[in-house]
C-alpha cells in the first residue's frame, strides 16, 4: 500500500505538465500570429483545427492539429519513458492532456473539441486503433464535407478498433471516455448538421454557413 501511494505520489509532477501542456492554446496563438485576431470571435468560435484552418489558412490549420496532437503525444511519451510499462500513469498522463485541451486554463477554461489532443494521445497508447480511426475520419470528411463529421464517426468506432487489437483495460476505459467528451463537445455541430447550417471543410458556401459563422 505504502509503495502504491509512494508512486502515485511520485506521478503528480508529470501529471501536472501533461493538464498543462494539454492546455497550451494553440489555435488561439497561431491565429493571433498570423491573423493578428481572436479566433474565438470568428468562424465557429472553436479556437480548433477546423476553424483555425476555415478562418486563418490551410498552413495554420495543419500546424494547429500538429502541435494539439503532438500535446497529447508528448505527456504519454513522456510517462512511458519515466513509468515504462505503467499503463495507469500513461492513461492518465494522456488524460490530463485532453482535459487540459478542453477546460485550459489559459483561456478561462474554454477550450477545443479534444480530437487532435485525444488523436496524440492515442497515437502514443494504441498506435494501430487510432490509424482505423483516422481513416474513418478522413472517410467522413471527404463524404460530407464536414469535419465534424468525420470527427464524430472517427471518435464513435474507435473504441470497438480499441477493443478489438485487445488493448488493456486502462486504455480501453480512456477510448470509450474520450469518445463521449467528443460527442458531448459536438453537440452544437450535431444541431448545426441537422438544420444544414453547419460550416463545410472549406468554409466555403454550404447552405445555411452565414448562420453558422454566427452561432
Amino acid at each position: 500500500m505504502l509503495d502504491w501511494l509512494a508512486m502515485d505520489a511520485s506521478a503528480l509532477p508529470i501529471a501536472a505538465i501533461s493538464y498543462l501542456a494539454g492546455g497550451i492554446p494553440t489555435g488561439y496563438l497561431v491565429a493571433k500570429q498570423v491573423k493578428g485576431i481572436d479566433i474565438r470571435e470568428h468562424g465557429s468560435g472553436n479556437p480548433g483545427t477546423a476553424n483555425v484552418y476555415r478562418t486563418v489558412g490551410k498552413g495554420a490549420g495543419i500546424v494547429t492539429f500538429m502541435v494539439d496532437a503532438l500535446k497529447g503525444f508528448l505527456p504519454v511519451v513522456l510517462a512511458s519513458h519515466y513509468f515504462p510499462g505503467d499503463d495507469g500513469v500513461m492513461v492518465l498522463c494522456g488524460a490530463l492532456a485532453i482535459v487540459g485541451h478542453v477546460w485550459t486554463i489559459f483561456l478561462r477554461f474554454k477550450g477545443g473539441k479534444a480530437v487532435a489532443t485525444s488523436a496524440g494521445v492515442f497515437l502514443a497508447l494504441a498506435p494501430k486503433p487510432a490509424l482505423f480511426a483516422f481513416i474513418v475520419f478522413g472517410v467522413g470528411v471527404a463524404l460530407t464535407g464536414h469535419i465534424s463529421v468525420g470527427s464524430m464517426a472517427g471518435a464513435l468506432l474507435f473504441p470497438f478498433f480499441v477493443v478489438g487489437f485487445g488493448s488493456p483495460k486502462p486504455v480501453i476505459g480512456l477510448a470509450f471516455g474520450a469518445t463521449l467528451l467528443i460527442l458531448i463537445r459536438h453537440i452544437p455541430n450535431l444541431k448545426r448538421l441537422l438544420k444544414r447550417e453547419e460550416l463545410h471543410f472549406s468554409g466555403g458556401d454550404g447552405p445555411g454557413s452565414d448562420a453558422a459563422k454566427k452561432s
